[in-house]
């Protein structure tokens, strides 16, 4: 029998999560992210949103996502899986419809896009919880349209293209731990 070192196991560890930011916006998301080994790690997340009322013209619509590869680092990390400090890239896609009121409401009914890195830090609260603090800056481009509530109708106003560089990512994120624990996922027999 041979004892396998613990960065060399490869066991099956996933984590599901929900972003409290995009929960404290009424906005319903859920995340994934598996464990690949080596510390590494894939996730996506998913919100959606479309929330309106025609009588005092409010519109909250959003919806799209996230891909990221992330790299866990420090002794969190070596401790248990999807924990502690993370580096990682990540690609967006993001629609939109916002409006309050009677004020200029933008429209970006074509996709957005964004490129960035991200730093974090997965902090542990419980055996199988952890809250997920991350920020990403990158750049985001995608074009939107100004338009006004005017009676019954909404009257375009103009069309702009939307270049930013900067914050593009921000989580606050409730993590539920999945799968074998740190201590079960190095034992004597092999790699797993």
């Amino acid at each position: 029998t041979v004892y396998v070192a613990p960065e060399e196991c490869r066991p099956f560890y996933m984590a599901l999560k929900t972003n409290l930011l995009y929960d404290a916006a009424f906005t319903p998301n859920i995340g994934i992210e598996f464990y690949l080994g080596r510390r590494w790690s894939i996730g996506a997340n998913w919100m959606y949103a479309w929330w309106k009322n025609d009588n005092k013209n409010f519109y909250w619509r959003t919806y799209g996502g996230d891909l990221a590869i992330r790299k866990y680092f420090g002794p969190r990390a070596k401790q248990n899986l999807l924990t502690g400090h993370h580096l990682g890239v990540y690609g967006q896609i993001v629609t939109y419809d916002l409006l309050l009121g009677n004020s200029t409401g933008i429209l970006g009914d074509k996709w957005s896009y964004a490129a960035g890195v991200e730093y974090g830090y997965s902090l542990p609260v419980a055996k199988r919880l952890n809250i997920d603090f991350s920020i990403g800056v990158g750049y985001l481009t995608g074009e939107y349209k100004e338009y006004l509530p005017i009676d019954d109708c909404y009257v375009w106003q103009k069309t702009k293209k939307r270049k930013w560089v900067g914050p593009t990512k921000a989580e606050v994120s409730l993590v539920w731990l999945i799968g074998k624990g740190a201590a079960d996922r190095c034992k004597k027999g092999g790699n797993r």
